[in-house]
């Protein structure tokens, strides 16, 4: 399948597109900045508390009369520009595909060794995300503005969480979990650098042993290492950038500040930072994004704070998140208190938690809501800093491909840092309401993530997907999972190119991404809980119909308070969501009828932890069967805080192939 690079099919129509929409623009952007004059953020609010209650609205008084002539004196050109435009929409591709040619560009992103299936397996990771990127006049609806400025703010803190060290902290002993002045964000660079695989200096001798394993890298081929490959907590193979850190009990883990320097000296000196990527104007005009000293949210912090760096596993058994917590420091340029992450519920097979971080070394990207049009282009931009394959503006336009008229496209964007080998889009036909404006409909994907040594190609299967928003229109999301299995199975069986007898590919995992639009404890949404989709996929986070796990939180933060100091940073709203009375504060709850309208009082009675309706699902049906696909880790991410009014979720998913499995 041919991948469409521009929208049309030739340069004739894209200069007729370009010029239309030249001639609908002007009309559009007065539009939409007379109706954002009159819709306040709760942030712009408090910005002019201090300022005398008559200017505000002398300020509008004053604009408003422009704007309004100015749009008038625009109509005749975009009325000229929609005749054009429409009918144009009809030989409109239905997305852009955009690979990054110059890979110096790419200076976040660390280069993939190609899988072999050779090995204990490989460890895939997928993160999905609604960044409500409408035009500013309705985004100011869910309380959030400056829609350019986020969105290059939006992709500047993906690429930064993706593209940091991934550390990994073993705890051989349950008892001895304390490690002093231990700086673990320094222990390696930034990538970028000319020896991706370091070890620590062997000058901590009768403290701890540590240890720094890359596995992207051929160059550090001891003896050592060979021994080591086959023991616990190595990585798997293709996992790029992990950092290994061993404690063992001796001298009860404690770390002197000298030697601990002396590890922080020879991190840093193995490889130069990325350049600062802060200055640009645009940047000051949205809320918190300014840097503070540790704040994991920052443009440019590669020094992770609480447990959002480090994943701990216990070597001699499990232990009580209690009994490790706040034994790690980091330092950065101070030191700081931090804690260790842990499964707090022991009987989960996969760990589990509320990170200020995308996970380091994310492989897919799913995103939703990207609608504006330049907003996607300056969040392409950033994210081509570690994805090399990207798709945008996806979607239909007028009445081309869908019953209504669709003045936007359906706001995915996917990322990713393997090829795309097809790409399919389906608008759904039975928007109602305002989302029929919209056209909201399922991109699938087919990526080739590795080959074996007979030449079959390894791949894997992405989908990425919104659905109604409206509350009540439970039949209508319905119909929306039935036709996305529907074109799921004929995506599959279109694209491949294998038969039962004579496999060319084998397929590695099938999963599922984007804001369905329900969740699963609402008493209004057991239509969709109880949908079949839900017999073929599994979502990590629920246990049936109307039950979440004890662990799993709401995806969607109540807009009101956004800007509040309490959760306007990552690393904020991180504490915030990890207790329950922050929950309630901050998160929007599942509905009930038999509650009364008392929100306080209804959030205290229902069941779950906020509305989950941002989902990952993965299945283990129509994979290679002697694979096993299993889930490594889940996380909720706080690192858009102040950017959107969704939470981003991740899923890493490790395929153990079993060859070399005792």
């Amino acid at each position: 399948m041919v991948l469409y690079t521009s929208p049309f099919p030739n340069s004739f129509l894209s200069v007729l597109h370009s010029f239309s929409w030249g001639l609908i623009f002007p009309c559009y952007w007065l539009a939409d900045r007379l109706v954002a004059s009159f819709v306040p953020t709760t942030y712009e609010k408090r910005q002019r508390a201090d300022d005398p209650c008559y200017f505000h609205a002398l300020c509008i008084i004053i604009t408003t009369p422009i704007y309004l002539a100015l749009l008038v004196a625009s109509l005749p050109f975009a009325l000229i520009g929609f005749l054009l435009w429409s009918p144009l929409q009809s030989a409109r591709r239905p997305y852009i595909y955009s690979r990054l040619e110059d890979k110096n560009h790419a200076n976040g992103a660390s280069l993939l060794t190609e899988w072999k299936a050779a090995g204990n397996g490989k460890s895939f990771c997928f993160g999905s995300a609604n960044v409500c990127l409408l035009p500013d006049s309705l985004a100011r609806f869910n309380n959030v503005f400056n829609t350019q400025a986020r969105a290059k703010e939006i992709g500047r803190r993906i690429r930064n969480g993706a593209s940091r060290p991934q550390i990994k902290i073993y705890i051989d002993s349950p008892t001895n979990t304390s490690i002093s002045a231990a700086s673990f964000s320094s222990l390696v660079s930034p990538q970028g650098g000319d020896n991706t695989n370091r070890t620590v200096n062997s000058g901590i001798k009768r403290t701890t042993s540590m240890e720094y394993k890359g596995d992207n890298c051929g160059s550090n081929n001891s003896e050592d290492n060979r021994e080591d490959k086959g023991g616990a907590g190595e990585p798997n193979e293709g996992e790029e950038n992990t950092c290994i850190v061993r404690i063992n009990g001796e001298d009860n883990g404690h770390m002197s500040d000298t030697e601990a320097d002396t590890v922080n000296g020879q991190a840093h000196a193995s490889g130069p930072a990325e350049p600062s990527l802060e200055g640009d104007a645009d940047i000051s005009k949205t809320p918190n994004h300014k840097q503070k000293e540790g704040d994991s949210g920052s443009l440019d912090s590669y020094s992770a704070s609480r447990e959002s760096l480090v994943k701990v596993r216990v070597g001699d058994g499990t232990v009580d998140q209690s009994t490790v917590n706040n034994k790690l420091l980091y330092k950065a340029s101070i030191m700081k208190k931090t804690s260790v992450r842990k499964k707090k519920h022991t009987d989960e097979t996969f760990d589990h938690e509320i990170s200020a971080f995308f996970p380091a070394n994310l492989d897919f990207l799913c995103l939703q809501e990207v609608f504006d049009k330049r907003a996607a282009e300056k969040l392409k931009e950033q994210l081509h800093h570690y994805f090399e394959y990207i798709l945008y503006d996806v979607g239909v336009y007028s009445c081309h491909g869908c019953c209504s008229f669709k003045f936007v496209n359906s706001g995915l964007l996917f990322a990713s840092r393997y090829p795309v080998m097809d790409a399919a889009y389906h608008c759904y036909p039975n928007g109602r309401g305002t989302d029929s404006l919209a056209s909201k409909g399922a991109l699938f994907l087919k990526v080739q993530v590795g080959s074996t040594p007979q030449d079959q190609r390894i791949v894997g299967y992405i989908s990425c997907t919104h659905l109604q928003a409206i509350a009540g229109d439970t039949t209508v999301r319905c119909e929306q999972l039935d036709m996305l299995q529907d074109w799921l199975s004929e995506f599959r069986k279109s694209t491949s190119s294998s038969s039962t007898a004579n496999p060319e590919e084998l397929v590695a995992f099938d999963v599922i991404c984007g804001d369905l639009n329900f969740d699963n404890c609402s008493s209004e949404d057991k239509l969709e809980q109880q949908h079949s989709l839900f017999t073929h996929y599994k979502d990590p986070c629920r246990i049936g119909p109307g039950e979440d796990k004890p662990w799993a939180i709401g995806t969607l933060l109540d807009p009101e308070g956004l800007y509040d100091e309490e959760v306007c940073t990552p690393d904020n709203l991180q504490k915030v969501l990890e207790s329950e009375e922050g929950r309630k504060g901050y998160l929007v709850y599942p509905t009930s009828k038999n509650h009364s309208s008392s929100q306080k009082g209804r959030k205290a009675s229902l069941k779950g932890n906020g509305r989950r309706i941002d989902y990952m699902l993965y299945t283990e049906e129509g994979l290679y069967l002697e694979w096993k696909v299993e889930v490594e880790e889940f996380s909720f991410i706080t690192q858009l805080a102040g950017l959107t009014d969704h939470l981003p979720v991740a899923m890493r998913l490790m395929v153990s192939t079993g060859e070399d499995d005792p």
